[in-house]
């Protein structure tokens, strides 16, 4: 296979990075839609339409409520398609900017994400995600590229959430460790193709700033007011990180995200926090003897990570419930980055250990 790193155009992150949204839209044209939900609608559409109206740029904004349908998708591109956009704005959480992505796609234009909270890479990656309407996972689809701009305010990820940013945590944690099984196991990365080195040390520098800043960083959400620990852990758990898993790969943590889900009262919990139990799952199966799995364990409690299913909020674990979720994450594309081919008996024993 061919290797491929792709990524988004630019990246700006810094207390204030919202002020060049205007000049950022201004590069594609006078029109643009806005995906937003409703609550960052309330909140921060008025600074938003201000900003870009001083460049000459008019929002229109289309409101995203509910789960990521296929129904609710097919609503709002049929909304855009009467719109006459030049570019597509997303801003909020991981279901706006997958919203937003979907509205880019079908409409063949520009994308510039704007999250308001680090819960995850979703903001520099082509992937979006598709559920029912009860939130069960249906597909992960893809944009042709990846956001043209990513615009990341610390000052108003900073205003989050610690929940939020402790579930980016979760799930840029993970990074690494997929990334390396892709890479020696002869994998595909987000791109159908080889990861690169440089992806593969993306990721491990995503792993190691989390590690040496993430206990403090966390002391800064919520507070509306970033450190430079904090700066440094938004960037990895939103470029580096998302550089990581599109073009270094992913595996058996991110595949176990099909799987959980199953287990009564996981389904609830945010994406990054099932990220995190996964990763202690792909490292048992691993049998690893370098200390990671103990090391790790460390830090989420020093974090508030989750370490078993039931701090994950599994109200009851049975072994129907296990066999289920194991049969699930099998059938999920990131299973083949691994080093062997898993039976579904040896997933449900992995998972039972983590009860």
């Amino acid at each position: 296979m061919l290797k491929v790193f792709g990524g988004p155009g630019r990246y700006f992150q810094g207390p204030g990075a919202l002020q060049t949204l205007g000049d950022s839209a201004a590069l594609f044209g006078r029109r643009a839609a806005l995906v937003i939900d409703r609550y960052v609608h309330d909140v921060w559409y008025d600074r938003l339409a201000s900003i870009c109206k001083l460049a000459g740029v008019e929002l229109i904004p289309l409101i995203v409520e509910g789960e990521m349908t296929p129904d609710t998708i097919a609503s709002l591109r049929a909304q855009a398609a009467d719109l006459s956009a030049d570019m597509v704005i997303a801003a909020g959480g991981g279901k706006s900017l997958d919203a937003g992505k979907a509205v880019a796609k079908a409409l063949y234009k520009h994308l510039i994400t704007v999250p308001t909270v680090a819960s995850n890479d979703a903001p520099t990656s082509k992937n979006y995600v598709l559920y029912d309407t009860h939130h069960n996972l249906l597909a992960v689809e893809h944009m042709l590229f990846n956001p043209t701009i990513v615009l990341v305010d610390t000052e108003v990820i900073s205003t989050a959430p610690a929940l939020f940013f402790r579930a980016g945590m979760g799930d840029a944690i993970s990074k690494k460790f997929e990334a390396a099984q892709c890479f020696h196991n002869g994998g595909q990365n987000m791109f159908n193709a080889s990861s690169t080195v440089t992806a593969q040390l993306i990721a491990e520098g995503c792993l190691h700033t989390l590690l040496a800043d993430g206990e403090a960083a966390l002391q800064a959400a919520g507070t509306g007011t970033p450190t430079d620990a904090f700066e440094r852990v938004v960037e990895a758990m939103i470029l580096m990180s998302g550089l990581g898993f599109e073009s270094g790969g992913l595996s058996i943590a991110h595949a176990l995200t099909r799987g959980l889900p199953r287990i009564d009262g996981v389904g609830q919990a945010l994406h990054g926090l099932q990220v995190a139990v996964g990763l202690l799952v792909q490292l048992d199966l691993e049998h690893r003897s370098d200390g990671y799995l103990e090391k790790l364990r460390d830090w989420y409690e020093k974090v508030g990570l989750p370490t078993t299913l039931r701090e994950l909020g599994a109200r009851a674990v049975d072994d129907t419930m296990l066999q289920e979720a194991a049969q699930l994450t099998l059938a999920a594309r990131h299973t083949a980055n691994f080093d062997r081919t898993l039976t579904q008996a040896e997933l449900a024993d992995a998972l039972r250990r983590h009860r």
